[in-house]
């Protein structure tokens, strides 16, 4: 089992969702973040304002995944939130060592989905 975390655009968020679901990946939680990675400073539009400085807007994305998962997983990520140029963000896979669904109380992979 993997945790994948994923940093984006925010206005590449629904092309990263269709192509998740494209891979059948459905279920995943997404939370609006601040940051900057080597962009910053860089003039950014955002739902038509111009945004400067250290921290800009980002979407973040964790999906819990099985193995069997992983690869399509990061090639929808990336298939939906590439444009090529500074900024586009970046994804981070960690091991995940147990997923608990509370209302069965299953464990592991089971309780992944």
């Amino acid at each position: 089992m993997k945790l994948v975390i994923a940093i984006i655009q925010p206005y590449k968020l629904e092309e990263v969702k269709e192509e998740l679901y494209k891979q059948e990946v459905n279920l995943i939680t997404v939370s609006e973040v601040l940051g900057h990675g080597r962009q910053k400073g860089i003039t950014e539009v955002y739902r038509g304002a111009k945004e400067t400085g250290n921290l800009l807007r980002k979407i973040r994305l964790e999906i819990a995944v099985n193995d069997n998962f992983l690869e399509p997983t990061i090639k929808a990520i990336t298939k939906g939130a590439k444009t090529g140029e500074t900024g586009d963000g970046k994804i981070f896979v960690v091991d995940l060592q147990e997923c608990v669904r509370i209302r069965t109380e299953e464990r592991g992979s089971v309780a992944i989905g």
